[in-house]
């Protein structure tokens, strides 16, 4: 599942309410099926240094992760984070609707 419907603070990691309503359709999907682990990937889109987009990208699939452990007690061995930073967008980095598009969060089914 890719999605653009979790948002954060500019430049931060701070997840915005109103992501919450997805990541409980997450933790539902993990509560119904107690054998899925999940590999929650962060994306940036172009703007800025590479080397700070990682870092944005992991403090974020963090955040994503640490919300599923903190907030919905989701068994933390079922979870992994990581960040791509820029490395692979999906969309085109130079319009304001393409960059919306590389800003997101992915959950892989491990």
């Amino acid at each position: 599942i890719s999605t653009n419907g979790i948002h954060f603070d500019s430049g931060s990691a701070t997840i915005k309410l109103q992501s919450y309503g997805l990541i409980r359709q997450i933790y539902q999907v993990l509560k119904q099926d107690t054998s899925i682990t999940l590999r929650i990937v962060g994306h940036t889109d172009a703007d800025g240094n590479d080397d700070d987009n990682l870092k944005l990208s992991k403090s974020r699939a963090e955040a994503v992760r640490k919300a599923l452990i903190d907030v919905y007690k989701i068994d933390h061995s079922r979870l992994i984070s990581e960040g791509k930073g820029e490395q692979e967008p999906v969309s085109d980095n130079t319009t304001p609707e393409g960059k919306a598009k590389n800003r997101r969060v992915e959950f892989i089914k491990q």
